[in-house]
């Protein structure tokens, strides 16, 4: 399964630096000088390589040179790629921690064992991680992925149990 740990939003200046929109949690790594990134444009399956010549933060984003991309106009012709990472290639996930792609997917059921729906995706909010949840009837629901709600993550067993407040369901 591939993962996205990067988009190209734009170019920036005249030398072919690129703006990139991180989608991973450890873009210190994934995006350090030296590294080789697989990249592919939207809807194609088809990946390209590049070696990253330089990387940094700027009025916080993250800029990135690459390998044989000095001009704006060879900036700009990247717009849109993505930049991926084969899932088989990540480290294993730890006790308590998870990778997106091991949670969406997985069942959800109440405490009582109850079927409230599947979990759609995890959204990375300022105020932590969010379950999206489709439920049975269509609707969406969210759940703040913290222990109180979510005691339980079964990744092998592909359920996770939550408990909670009153009325969260409720329309």
């Amino acid at each position: 399964m591939e993962l996205v740990i990067g988009r190209v939003a734009k170019s920036h200046g005249v030398r072919g630096e690129i703006v990139v929109e991180v989608r991973t949690d450890e873009p210190e790594e994934r995006f350090a000088a030296g590294t080789v990134l697989h990249a592919r444009a939207p809807r194609s399956s088809a990946l390209t390589h590049h070696t990253i010549d330089a990387a940094r933060e700027h009025s916080g984003r993250l800029l990135v040179r690459l390998a044989g991309v000095n001009t704006r106009e060879a900036a700009d012709a990247l717009r849109g790629m993505l930049f991926v990472v084969d899932s088989s290639d990540l480290p294993e996930s730890g006790a308590d921690e998870f990778y997106d792609h091991e949670l969406e997917g997985l069942q959800v059921r109440g405490a009582a064992g109850e079927n409230l729906g599947v979990v759609r995706e995890v959204l990375h909010t300022a105020a932590g991680e969010t379950l999206s949840i489709a439920t049975p009837e269509g609707r969406e629901v969210l759940i703040p992925f913290v222990m109180e709600f979510v005691p339980v993550v079964d990744v092998t067993g592909g359920v996770i149990e939550v408990t909670l407040p009153d009325g969260l369901l409720e329309l």
